[in-house]
Parts: structure tokens; C-alpha cells; sequence
């Protein structure tokens, strides 16, 4: 499974590329923090496949990577997604090296 790091991806943020970023929590965790994900919650997934991008990079993140690594793994091996990314350390990363304001939880 390829893996990006916070930093890659404030990076990508600052310059603008073209990527998705989607955020496989539950509702009430995205209510606690987000980072500018789509949410789609990682149970929603099988319905939702064709909202995952198939064109560019696409970086799936949860709280701390465990959740948005299995739905990677699903849908690579169900789907033959190749340009998925998990985002390492999740949201909890996010908030240690990027942004504090980002409530951990």
C-alpha cells in the first residue's frame, strides 16, 4: 500500500495539485476534526465506490490510518484502485505536525 506523510500532504494543499482527499470516519468524528476531506464513512465505502476518484491521486485518512489502510487495501483488491494513498498517522498526525488547532480526540 503506498503511503504519503502530513508534511506531503500540506505540501500538496500549499501548491494547489489536483487530488481528492477522503476522510473515512464517522460523522460525529468529523464534527470533532477535519482536515477539508470528503467524508465517507468507512461502512459507506461499498456504496460509495464510484465517488472515489480513479483519474488522480486520491489520499484516504481516518484518525490514525488503521481504518483508511483497510479500505485502501478493499478497494485495491476489489475494485483495482492504483492511485490510493493512506495518509500515515491520520488525523492525529495531522494535529502533532501540522495544524494543534485540530482537536484530537
Amino acid at each position: 500500500m503506498k503511503e504519503i506523510t502530513v508534511k506531503e500532504l500540506s505540501e500538496l494543499k500549499l501548491t494547489g495539485a489536483d487530488f481528492q482527499l477522503i476522510d473515512v470516519r464517522e460523522p460525529n468524528e468529523f464534527e470533532v476534526a477535519e482536515i477539508g476531506g470528503e467524508l465517507i464513512p468507512m461502512n459507506s465505502v461499498p456504496q460509495n465506490v464510484d465517488k472515489f476518484s480513479k483519474d488522480k491521486q486520491v489520499i484516504v485518512h481516518c484518525r490514525s490510518g488503521k481504518r483508511s489502510g483497510d479500505v485502501i487495501n478493499w478497494l485495491e483488491t476489489n475494485h483495482s484502485f492504483e492511485n490510493l494513498y493512506n495518509l500515515q498517522g491520520g488525523i492525529l498526525a495531522w494535529s502533532d505536525e501540522i495544524d494543534p488547532s485540530v482537536q484530537k480526540y
